[in-house]
């Protein structure tokens, strides 16, 4: 995906995701985030928009540390305020991506073209999982969300996330995890090791101990750990089930 198809991601899910909280209750609480109600998710993600925008901003070479994350946050408003004050932050970071320059230098944490090609994807799917988060807690399913965003974010996961030195992704003996969708070009396997796991992209003859297919919406919320396998209607996992265990506890982002 170009930048600007992500930024319009962004917004796009960025405004979903204001959508569903404007019918749901402050308190009501987020099942796909057992520990939150939609304040705190509603909080959580307009803290990461103002904290990204800050970072592409000012085009910091090192993250914030946490007197400038507050002060780059600012006051976080009463319950009764939440929505709009997210949706300040949600507008704010899309300008800003918009108006960065395509050579902007700034503190990035994933392998990308280029920095503003990195916070561009990384907002847009860090707004899209959190809108489908805002759908739970309302209680609505919501649109299904772009196939062609969906593999971006699978990959995004899967080569990014997943191989970094933060990853906790592993096994103690090595085990096959093939990953296809059904209906777009995506398809990754991972091999996962005591090590950070090695990943692959295209098709391969080669068996896997699990392999995962369903269409790209679905993986995209179950890999995010989203939905499970048994909810989606149109994933089938063939081999090991114990991978899927595996992966539920273990592929937590970490950055």
């Amino acid at each position: 995906m170009e930048i600007t198809e992500h930024i319009d991601a962004l917004h796009l899910e960025g405004t979903r995701l204001a959508e569903a909280a404007a019918r749901t209750e402050r308190s009501a609480p987020v099942p796909t985030c057992p520990e939150w109600q939609l304040a705190d998710l509603l909080r959580h993600v307009g803290h990461v928009h103002r904290w990204a925008g800050a970072i592409v901003s000012r085009g910091l070479r090192a993250p914030l540390d946490e007197a400038g994350a507050r002060a780059a946050i600012g006051p976080v408003p009463p319950d009764a305020a939440l929505l709009d004050w997210y949706r300040e932050g949600h507008a704010a970071l899309v300008d800003i991506l918009t108006a960065a320059p395509a050579d902007l230098e700034c503190w990035s944490f994933l392998p990308a073209p280029a920095p503003l090609a990195f916070w561009a994807r990384r907002q847009a799917h860090e707004t899209a999982v959190h809108r489908h988060d805002a759908d739970a807690a309302a209680g609505v399913p919501g649109p299904v969300v772009d196939t062609a965003l969906a593999l971006d974010g699978v990959d995004e996961l899967v080569r990014g996330f997943m191989t970094g030195s933060r990853s906790i992704l592993r096994s103690d003996r090595l085990r096959t995890l093939q990953l296809r969708a059904t209906d777009g070009a995506g398809s990754w396997r991972l091999t996962i090791t005591q090590e950070a796991p090695a990943v692959t992209t295209g098709e391969t003859s080669a068996p896997a101990d699990l392999t995962v297919t369903g269409p790209a919406h679905e993986l995209y919320l179950l890999l995010w750990n989203r939905l499970s396998a048994e909810r989606a209607g149109g994933i089938k996992a063939v081999g090991d089930q114990d991978l899927l265990g595996l992966w539920s506890d273990a592929a937590a982002v970490r950055w």
